[in-house]
């Protein structure tokens, strides 16, 4: 028997789904896209990997440049480089807390660079995730205009995921998608060590 309460949900179900047609039926160009995945809370590599994921769903070709991590392998490492759509890059040499030196950074984080701008340049990648590109360009290890002049000139249906905390405004103000982590609640702050399959 229907009830008062299930009519009402129909008819705002009804009136939702009218609004997000309309919003389905307005969008209907068809770009690469910039997404942005920032903030202190955990799970920005955790999206961007989840979207490699997809991509190969769908069979598409896909890049990978890590800009920080790079000292300890990673089940997203071992899990990706399976893959012949893959091109998988470890470039860091561990977080900037570790190295402790600043110049050897800017060179390991310029090579890097260097890496991505062949993928973004090549029509031949659909996606492409630059895994803590924002931290290195928090210390300014490389100049954020390059970056946004090629991320600019890419090939126009190449997507790209930048992840990493403290996201530049400037880089945010040309991003199409921008996600915000927040940390509410972290096992390491109970003095829970990293774990396989959910940070390692």
């Amino acid at each position: 028997m229907t009830t008062e309460k299930d009519e009402r949900h129909r008819d705002r179900m009804q009136r939702k789904k009218a609004v997000i047609d309309d919003k389905i039926q307005q969008a209907q160009r068809e770009q690469g896209v910039l997404l942005i995945t920032t903030g202190n809370g955990k799970g920005k590599s955790s999206s961007g990997f989840g979207m490699v994921a997809r991509a190969l769903g769908h069979g598409m070709k896909v890049g990978v440049v890590q800009f920080i991590k790079g000292r300890m392998s990673t089940g997203e490492e071992t899990f990706f480089r399976r893959f012949p759509e893959v091109d998988y890059h470890v470039m860091g040499e561990g977080f900037t807390w570790e190295t402790q030196d600043r110049q050897r950074d800017v060179e390991t984080a310029s090579l890097a660079w260097q890496k991505a701008t062949a993928m973004l340049t090549d029509p031949s990648y659909d996606l492409i995730l630059l895994d803590e590109l924002n931290i290195v360009l928090k210390y300014q290890y490389i100049d954020i205009n390059e970056v946004i002049d090629c991320l600019q000139k890419r090939p126009p249906m190449q997507h790209v995921i930048i992840t990493g905390r403290a996201a530049k405004p400037e880089l945010i103000a040309i991003a199409d998608t921008v996600t915000e982590m927040q940390d509410v609640k972290h096992a390491f702050k109970a003095g829970i060590k990293a774990q396989k399959g959910i940070e390692l």
